[in-house]
């Protein structure tokens, strides 16, 4: 059998090993300027990816925390009867639905390891309006003379299995800490993030989540805890049956290129 007719099946049989796949939410239904919010603690996927979704009723209708999915445009209205809206308006590249995380403990789950490409992020209008102007729970950003060193900050953690962490990114939702006050900001639209460094010490099965801000009082941050997320985007890493299929078909195509070469 000819060397490139093996590498082709080589190739066939590894094609399912490593897999992209994107978490848009437009894979899931909803009404028109609506959101996911059953009332009750569950999960949701998108892209191979599941969501957690938490739900305690401290009274009729309330409260969540950790992930929503939307599709609402309310960027105007402030306070926490629009916390289900991303600021930016829409879904990241013009989409309809993204995700909303309130912190909560919001995670993303995989069947099986995987490797992290990128994501969009941006502000949910809840805490954009808030930073930006100040309400009667939180500052605003900059203070009244703009020189305020602010900043909110996301953070997330990918872990293996085991809970092993293989790297962390820091994602600035806000940042006045620049001496020019001109180049101070509140995301406002989707900003694509690199995500390879999630994965600096391997594979991961699960991402974390984490807010923190410059502006806390006595019972923790005062920032609204709230971001947006869409289109985020992973690489399946082979299981460990493709590896040795691997690893056997290089050493199958060595033998037939060695006799090859002795006739």
């Amino acid at each position: 059998m000819k060397i490139h007719t093996l590498a082709a099946m080589l190739a066939l049989a590894l094609s399912g090993g490593a897999q992209a796949a994107t978490a848009t939410f437009d894979d899931l239904s909803l009404a028109p300027n609506s959101h996911f919010f059953p009332e009750v603690t569950t999960t949701f996927s998108s892209g191979g990816a599941t969501f957690n979704h938490s739900y305690n009723e401290y009274f009729a209708g309330c409260c969540h925390t950790d992930w929503i999915y939307s599709n609402e445009t309310d960027t105007t209205t402030a306070g926490y009867t629009n916390q289900f809206s991303a600021v930016a308006g829409s879904g990241a590249q013009g989409s309809s639905n993204y995700a909303i995380a309130n912190l909560g403990a919001p995670s993303v789950g995989y069947a099986g390891p995987v490797t992290a490409t990128g994501a969009y992020f941006t502000n949910s209008t809840y805490a954009a309006l808030s930073m930006l102007n100040g309400d009667s729970f939180a500052k605003k950003f900059g203070g009244a003379s703009g020189n305020d060193a602010d900043w909110f900050k996301l953070t997330i953690l990918a872990q293996a299995a085991g809970g092993i962490t293989t790297g962390a990114v820091d994602v600035y939702l806000a940042d006045y800490r620049f001496a020019d006050n001109s180049l101070d900001y509140v995301m406002s639209d989707w900003t694509y993030v690199d995500l390879s460094a999630l994965s600096t010490l391997g594979a991961f099965n699960s991402l974390h989540f984490a807010l923190s801000s410059s502006d806390n009082g006595d019972f923790g941050m005062n920032t609204p805890a709230y971001f947006a997320m869409d289109s985020l985007a992973v690489t399946a890493v082979p299981e460990p049956g493709h590896a040795a299929l691997f690893l056997s078909g290089l050493a199958l195509l060595g033998v037939v290129a060695r006799r090859r070469r002795s006739t």
